[in-house]
């Protein structure tokens, strides 16, 4: 049994109420609020560090294979240009990826301010796979941790205030899917043997300075056109129709990542930093940019 003390009769409830100060309620508020945030942070990175064990276990071993300039043969000239410039004759191809990622996120419309961003992110290559997690302060001390991932031919999202209540989800569908095998194409400038044809991309010509990649996965079949500069590097990646969330639906929008600032990480010439951005029919909206701090290649053993 629990025993509960009641106050003497003589006190009365006015004594009770008093007795119960707002110092005394808002220290317990705040108890409270601490603990079930401390329970949601153990509980999301119980599973994230699930979600990247699954996605690093799945991953192709083949640690053995280089890259030759056999492997460019028959590429659109500037593809192979930039095969030439980024990657050194018996380049391991890269498995497994760890990356970190410092920068700002906009939630919301241009209007919207810039929240400071944190994240690492790991990729795999055979199947093509990454998670994405990411801490967005959206005011002093108050975070919104978010999980964004493709794993199995399947992409998704989470975010969650606090590490505890959800904010914002995107189950598996034909358009996140999509949207994230783009994301992952994209990104791919930062472990580029992935984008080698042997990989399983496919290029096609449009002029001097530009070529279509795709990559087709479980499925799922993504296009992007890649923008090359003078120096023979990846400028901008362009989706005619990535899927964006609009409401309770997707709508088709034209998407831009920028690289810039190519510097030489393990072997590779590769940016640290990056943008992308929303190309509305009422101007354009960038929400992410970000440097990489941290770039490691990983061949699985």
């Amino acid at each position: 049994m629990v025993s509960i003390d009641l106050p003497d009769a003589d006190v009365g409830w006015e004594g009770v109420r008093a007795s119960v100060s707002p110092r005394s309620v808002l220290g317990g508020l705040v108890a409270l609020v601490a603990g079930v945030v401390l329970v949601g942070k153990l509980r999301l990175e119980r599973s994230r560090t699930r979600l990247v064990k699954e996605l690093l276990g799945a991953a192709d071993a083949r640690s053995e294979r280089a890259f030759t300039r056999d492997d460019v043969e028959g590429l659109p000239p500037p593809v192979r240009r930039y095969f030439d410039t980024v990657l050194e004759e018996g380049q391991p191809y890269v498995r497994t990826v760890r990356l970190e990622q410092r920068g700002q996120f906009r939630l919301g419309d241009a209007d919207a301010p810039w929240r400071a961003l944190e994240a690492t992110q790991h990729y795999t290559v055979d199947p093509p796979g990454f998670v994405w997690d990411a801490t967005i302060a959206i005011a002093p001390l108050v975070p919104v941790r978010v999980v964004d991932q493709y794993r199995d031919g399947e992409g998704s999202l989470r975010a969650r205030l606090l590490s505890a209540v959800t904010v914002a989800e995107a189950e598996p569908s034909p358009e996140t899917n999509a949207g994230e095998l783009m994301r992952y194409l994209a990104e791919s400038v930062w472990f580029p043997t992935a984008l080698l044809p042997t990989e399983g991309v496919e290029w096609e010509p449009i002029d001097e300075r530009s070529a279509r990649a795709t990559l087709d996965h479980d499925g799922t079949t993504v296009s992007l056109v890649f923008h090359f500069d003078d120096r023979n590097t990846v400028e901008r990646v362009v989706a005619e129709d990535r899927y964006r969330r609009v409401d309770d639906g997707f709508e088709p929008t034209r998407w831009t990542g920028y690289f810039r600032n190519y510097r030489r990480r393990n072997g590779m010439f590769v940016p640290v930093d990056a943008e992308v951005e929303w190309n509305l029919p009422d101007g354009n909206l960038p929400y992410w940019r970000a440097r990489i701090t941290a770039l490691d290649h990983r061949p699985v053993d």
